[in-house]
């Protein structure tokens, strides 16, 4: 298939809703960065420099399964996410500064993304005409 890469904007969302409320004379601490798209993975994931420029706060550890086995991810408070005109809040895990920043299957479904690979990037989920979408499925 070959490697996707797309750039991706964060902010932190903490600070955003505190210059919401008035708490906050500053605007959000926001930054542009390249990410690999990987539908193996689940979460977004970012390097602890993106994490540190973002001002983003630890709030837990999760164990996850790598192909090098088990490892602890610390995971930060949640950023907004803007990729090709769609945003939503994620939160983030982190992973080595020799990483890449890592765009994983539950972004790519909120987003209603897929995988182009014959293009090698990303398009709108044609099931859906070109429009976010989400699937849910309800008895009512």
């Amino acid at each position: 298939m070959g490697k996707v890469i797309v750039k991706i904007k964060l902010t932190n969302l903490k600070d955003a809703f505190l210059k919401e409320v008035g708490a906050r004379k500053a605007a959000p601490r926001e930054v542009e960065v390249e990410a690999l798209v990987d539908t193996g993975a689940t979460r977004l994931y970012l390097k602890p420099s993106v994490i540190n420029k973002l001002g983003l706060e630890r709030t837990d550890a999760v164990r996850s399964w790598t192909s090098n086995g088990n490892v602890t991810r610390y995971k930060y408070q949640p950023v907004r996410l803007e990729l090709m005109g769609r945003h939503e809040n994620f939160d983030v895990d982190e992973v080595l500064e020799d990483a890449p920043n890592v765009l994983g299957q539950v972004p790519l479904d909120l987003l209603d993304f897929v995988v182009d690979a014959r293009r090698k990037q990303l398009a709108p989920n044609p099931a859906h005409g070109g429009k976010q979408m989400t699937e849910e499925y309800s008895e009512s």
